[in-house]
């Protein structure tokens, strides 16, 4: 038997889901192609593009990790349909990386690049929203390579695929341009709450200029 007012908790929980979306317990591992190989020595964070004095800025692991630290509790809403609530994130704002390394008066949009050249492109305001995170951990325990190890972006007003795993850097961009899902079907901008999945729903202004 259930607990009383376990299923008044359930619906109230399912209640908080996006359109289209189902309540998930754990976290299903999802990614497209190998999972990468972690070389410490070799790892860089890179943000370039349109960068405020035009150089670029880079930072090794051992830098990165030394940004400081915060966690965002937050919703993870992935396309397939399952949303996993609560979470809690910690890594390295988003924000942080703005103040570090701040973009040019012209930026609208950002690329995030990760490994074997993947990418997900966002609007600048998405990116720079208080609760996106380059997380390193999920509920206190570093994150495992499968789920992203060592940075994964987090970007919980979106579908989790804008978020990707591995990340390697940022490009500051004066104009929009479709990343890897975006450029094979999927909604250039991805809110979960307007259920833009497909790039066949997008209205006017919402993908880039042709």
């Amino acid at each position: 038997m259930g607990q009383p007012g376990s299923g008044e908790h359930r619906a109230a929980e399912e209640s908080e889901l996006p359109p289209g979306q189902r309540l998930q317990r754990g976290w299903p591992v999802t990614h497209y192609g190998p999972v990468p190989k972690f070389k410490p020595d070799r790892w860089e964070f890179r943000v370039f593009g349109a960068t405020a004095g035009g150089d670029k800025h880079c930072w090794n692991h051992e830098e990165f990790s030394a940004l400081p630290f915060s966690t965002v509790v937050a919703d993870l809403h992935c396309v397939t349909k399952y949303s996993m609530l609560g979470a809690e994130w910690g890594g390295v704002p988003a924000r942080t990386v703005l103040e570090l390394a701040p973009p040019a008066a012209g930026v609208t949009h950002v690329m995030v690049w990760a490994e074997y050249g993947f990418s997900a492109n966002m609007r600048l305001s998405d990116f720079a929203s208080d609760r996106t995170i380059f997380a390193t951990h999920k509920d206190g325990e570093l994150l495992t390579a499968e789920h992203g190890f060592p940075l994964r972006l987090i970007v919980p007003h979106l579908y989790a695929w804008k978020g990707p795993k591995w990340v390697r850097g940022v490009e500051y961009m004066t104009a929009d341009r479709r990343g890897f899902w975006e450029e094979r079907g999927y909604h250039n901008i991805g809110d979960p709450w307007r259920e833009q999945r497909y790039s066949y729903q997008e209205e006017p202004g919402d993908g880039p200029e042709l």
